[in-house]
């Protein structure tokens, strides 16, 4: 059943939704499946681990989906929704005008680059940003960030908030933090974020960064499509989650040096297909000649043209480069 063909109500609990059970609402929980949001975007294999029918799962994810209005509709009417996708500033005009106006809420945008290209700055920028009232580029909402490499720090935090005028404990209190001990945790955290998001109206989610323990843990060839079938899981979760609930997914991703051409190399990011195909958009981060000036090239885009800008990083946080740093830095 699609459309109008649904029942028109609204479920603000999963224990409202026809065919959920106590018994069967404390199996989805178990599960990570805590909000009607999260069941709209379940696959009825998921729902099996609950000991649920196909049938009887067709029906709850069914239900749940007409109670956040997910079902075909015409383009036209798709364009309207669309006005509902909001922008993130990073901090950067430039860096926002390249991204189209910021970063996209319902979507995946990722940061590759190698150690110290500032892709773990651009994501305590945005959890700064996020907090700011919607007139300033913010989204007015906290921030999930999932630590996978140890390297969140609330003292950074701190003093990009106090620059942006913000009270900083009011910023750090806004922030839910959880570090990712290995990629099965990393999985885990995110399976179990949906009630941890609506009850902090959450607006941006981070993972920083998406490929580490991945990359660490299944090594080999041998293991190859195990590690691409467990990102592929993934990665489809965290865009699950920022469809729901309207948030920014951001991504910082590893680089590795691939030996394409005799005598030279290139840059590529960890993954491969599945991470390329499933990031919405893709930045491209790397250091200028000198200082504190970086390079973003935007990559891929569903309808953004590839482009570069500079940007630079200072202690205040991401800032535009002006005319004096280009005099000074060249």
């Amino acid at each position: 059943m699609y459309g109008d063909e649904l029942e028109k109500k609204r479920y603000s609990s999963i224990e409202e939704i026809p065919g959920v059970t106590p018994s069967i609402a404390e199996k989805l929980r178990e599960l990570g499946f805590n909000t009607v949001e999260s069941l709209a975007m379940a696959t009825i294999r998921e729902l099996e681990q609950a000991g649920i029918s196909d049938k009887k799962a067709f029906e709850i994810i069914n239900a749940a989906r007409s109670s956040v209005t997910l079902s075909f509709i015409r383009a036209d009417e798709l364009l309207e929704r669309r006005q509902n996708v909001l922008r993130l500033t990073t901090g950067s005009k430039k860096l926002d005008e390249l991204l189209g106006g910021g970063l996209e809420t319902q979507t995946i945008t990722e940061f590759y680059g190698e150690y110290g290209s500032g892709k773990s700055q651009i994501a305590h920028q945005a959890c700064v940003n996020v907090q700011l009232p919607p007139e300033k580029g913010g989204l007015g909402g906290g921030a999930l960030y999932i630590d996978t490499e140890n390297t969140f720090r609330p003292e950074r935090i701190v003093q990009m908030a106090r620059f942006r005028g913000l009270d900083p404990q009011k910023v750090v209190r806004n922030i839910i933090w959880a570090e990712a001990y290995t990629s099965d945790h990393q999985m885990f955290l995110l399976e179990n974020a949906d009630k941890v998001i609506k009850e902090n109206n959450i607006r941006l989610i981070v993972v920083d960064s998406l490929t580490a323990h991945f990359r660490s843990e299944y090594i080999g060839r041998e293991n190859l499509a195990l590690r691409q079938q467990k990102l592929n899981q993934h990665m489809h979760k965290l865009i699950r989650l920022a469809r729901a609930f309207n948030a920014v997914a951001l991504v910082t991703n590893q680089v590795m040096s691939s030996p394409e051409v005799f005598l030279s190399e290139t840059i590529r990011p960890i993954g491969g297909h599945i991470v390329a195909h499933t990031s919405h958009t893709r930045v491209f981060l790397r250091k200028g000649a000198r200082g504190p000036i970086r390079i973003a090239r935007l990559v891929s885009s569903p309808y953004l043209p590839e482009g570069e800008c500079l940007f630079k990083i200072t202690e205040n946080g991401i800032e535009d480069v002006t005319e004096e740093d280009r005099g000074e830095w060249g």
